[in-house]
Order: structure tokens, then C-alpha cells, then sequence
């Protein structure tokens, strides 16, 4: 498994996503209030663009007549049919048996364990003898 760096935690602020094409498959990244989640940007019902849908809710009722509306931007309806899924797990609301949108973990790790890079400039020993410096070649 490779480790992608995708963007700095400043450039998607809460409430908005970044596309992104990794190893060919293209990919979703979301942030909700501050947590960050990957989501395959493939619809399973029709292979439609599905992270390009609205974030919504959940509606849900536990007795007639009363609607709760849940998980307000952790809902996303797919643009071409209006499957919902739920972006934290991929679970499907429409037919969580049989589709399931694929779902990728997403970290937030500090800059210094990601940022270092494989180049690396080649360095030289330098040391102060009596007031002369001297490099070790």
C-alpha cells in the first residue's frame, strides 16, 4: 500500500472536497467538520461521477409522523439517479445489501513525517578548528 500526500489540511476546509486521480481510479477526498474521508467517485448503481452529487442528510423516523434529520452533510446523492451513500462508510441507503460505494481511509499527519521527500541534497561535514573553518571533503 502507497502513501499519497493529497493536500495541505488548510486547502480543503470543512464542507469541501478535492478530486484526485490516484494509481488510475479516480478519487474523492471530503472534509466534515474537520474529519476527512476518501470515497471511490464512482456511483456502483450506474458508474455515474458520484462525488460530484450534493451532500445532504439523512432523513429518518422512528414513529409515524416524525422526521429526524440526521448526519447533516455526510450524505451524498448520486447526480444521475439519487442513490444515497453514506461518505464515513459507503453504505448505500437505497439497497445497503447490494451496493456499497468503495470507501478509503484518509489521515491527517503532520507535515514533518510527509513532507521530506526523497531528494535530498549531499552534505558536507564542517567543523571550527582554532578559528579556521575546514571542510571534510
Amino acid at each position: 500500500m502507497a502513501r499519497h500526500v493529497i493536500a495541505p489540511v488548510a486547502e480543503l476546509p470543512p464542507g469541501t472536497r478535492k478530486f484526485l486521480d490516484i494509481d488510475g481510479r479516480p478519487i474523492a477526498i471530503f472534509n466534515v467538520k474537520g474529519e476527512f474521508f476518501g470515497l471511490l467517485n464512482r456511483c456502483p448503481h450506474q458508474g455515474a461521477a458520484l462525488c460530484e452529487g450534493p451532500l445532504i442528510g439523512l432523513a429518518q423516523s422512528s414513529n409515524p409522523g416524525e422526521i429526524e434529520y440526521t448526519k447533516l452533510g455526510e450524505i451524498i446523492r448520486c447526480p444521475w439517479h439519487g442513490w444515497e451513500f453514506d461518505i464515513r462508510t459507503g453504505q448505500s441507503y437505497c439497497d445497503p445489501k447490494r451496493f456499497r460505494a468503495r470507501a478509503y481511509s484518509v489521515n491527517v499527519e503532520p507535515g514533518s513525517a510527509v513532507v521530506k521527500g526523497p531528494y535530498v541534497a549531499e552534505t558536507v561535514a564542517v567543523s571550527v578548528e582554532s578559528d579556521y573553518v575546514v571542510v571534510d571533503l
